[in-house]
């Protein structure tokens, strides 16, 4: 029985976050313009092709950026105003595509597979991204492919603004003039360990036996030698709306004092509570993220039994952190999450002894909503 072809599309709203800026700012296009952090500790979430010229990238550190580009424009960007494009753009493809992902706020997998037999899926596609651009004024660049892996790094090669079908037999002959580290996972360490083995281009794996990749890389050379034959399995998942609260803190100087870092967590765990309960709904999961001054970032999360209450919050938040901290390694950044929201009003029926807590926490919030919210704190983080 032959196997049915697949078809993936990967879309991506091109600098995101700039052009979004654009369109409310348009004076400023043509200019090298970075949405980021404050100057001196902050991160450079995206940038313009304008300021790329100059070296600038995601995730450098914004006193870099501002070395490499000082006539670059600094924006702080406002976050209602992304969520309200990047929903746009998502009920766009949600009215037309079968089955899509949505893999974070600007990027998006489309399943065709067995659409072929009513249209032609890259037709499809040219219109669907035509139909974003014309309604939103948004740029987006899409890659069509056998799989997600092939799709994700055409769209790259087709930026900025383009698109960029590989067609299903060619994966090998479009990924072996590229660069390795194309592939997601080979970071500056393992391209520099692939470069001294002499392999600089993807084309170049095929040129060792898998049992030497698999000696010299171990399980990531068998990986590697599957990648670079343009194999990959992943399937699209179908799309639910992630909500989730979140607050993070950069600080203006390292900390180093485990003392002082619970004091903040507990601070933000109470804020993310406090955010919740407005909301009227329970979390089911917590995370926290710490981040290095080397700008190495770790976060942990578990899932927990469905509550609003800081009580049962903070000890798993605790343990979270004490599982990642590298203790005595100073901290630049703190953050906690809380995700897999759900409504308060039909969840609350379903805990024991819920009733006594909540209205403890409604007098609590009660109090924050008429006098100001660091009005009731708990003892500990006093002081900070």
């Amino acid at each position: 029985m032959q196997t049915q072809q697949r078809y993936i599309a990967h879309f991506d709203l091109d600098s995101f976050f700039v052009s979004v800026e654009l369109l409310e700012r348009p004076e400023l296009r043509g200019l090298p313009v970075i949405v980021g952090g404050s100057r001196d500790r902050g991160v450079v979430t995206t940038c313009s092709y304008e300021a790329r010229k100059f070296g600038v990238r995601s995730a450098m550190p914004m006193k870099q950026a501002m070395q490499l580009c000082p006539q670059a424009i600094l924006l702080k960007g406002t976050r209602g105003q992304y969520s309200r494009y990047s929903r746009w753009v998502t009920d766009i493809i949600a009215a037309k595509a079968p089955l899509f992902e949505k893999a974070s706020i600007d990027e998006f997998y489309i399943d065709l597979t067995g659409m072929d037999k009513f249209f032609n899926v890259f037709d499809w596609t040219i219109a669907l991204r035509k139909q974003i651009i014309d309604e939103t004024q948004l740029p987006i660049s899409f890659g069509l492919a056998s799989n997600k892996m092939i799709a994700k790094i055409a769209t790259d090669e087709a930026k900025p603004n383009g698109y960029l079908f590989v067609q299903p037999g060619k994966e090998k002959e479009f990924l072996a003039p590229l660069p390795v580290n194309k592939f997601s996972g080979v970071g500056e360490q393992t391209f520099i360990k692939l470069k001294s083995m002499g392999i600089h281009l993807i084309g170049d794996i095929l040129k060792y036996d898998i049992s030497f990749l698999e000696k010299e890389l171990g399980k990531w050379g068998i990986d590697l030698y599957a990648k670079a034959q343009g194999l990959h399995y992943g399937m699209v998942n179908n799309y639910r709306e992630a909500k989730s609260i979140s607050t993070e803190n950069t600080f203006e100087e390292n900390i180093i004092s485990e003392e002082e870092l619970l004091k903040e967590l507990v601070r933000m765990v109470e804020k993310v509570a406090y955010e919740l309960r407005q909301d009227e709904k329970l979390c089911g999961c917590i995370a926290v993220k710490i981040r290095y001054p080397d700008f190495e970032t770790t976060s942990k999360q578990t899932t927990i039994d469905y509550t609003l209450s800081d009580d049962e919050m903070i000890p798993v938040a605790t343990q979270l952190f004490h599982q990642l901290w590298r203790k005595h390694r100073p901290v630049r950044l703190l953050g906690v999450r809380l995700s897999e929201l759900t409504n308060h009003a039909i969840q609350g029926s379903l805990f024991v002894n819920t009733e006594k807590k909540t209205n403890l926490y409604k007098a609590i919030d009660d109090v924050k909503n008429r006098f100001g919210k660091t009005k009731l704190q708990k003892a500990r983080t006093v002081g900070r």
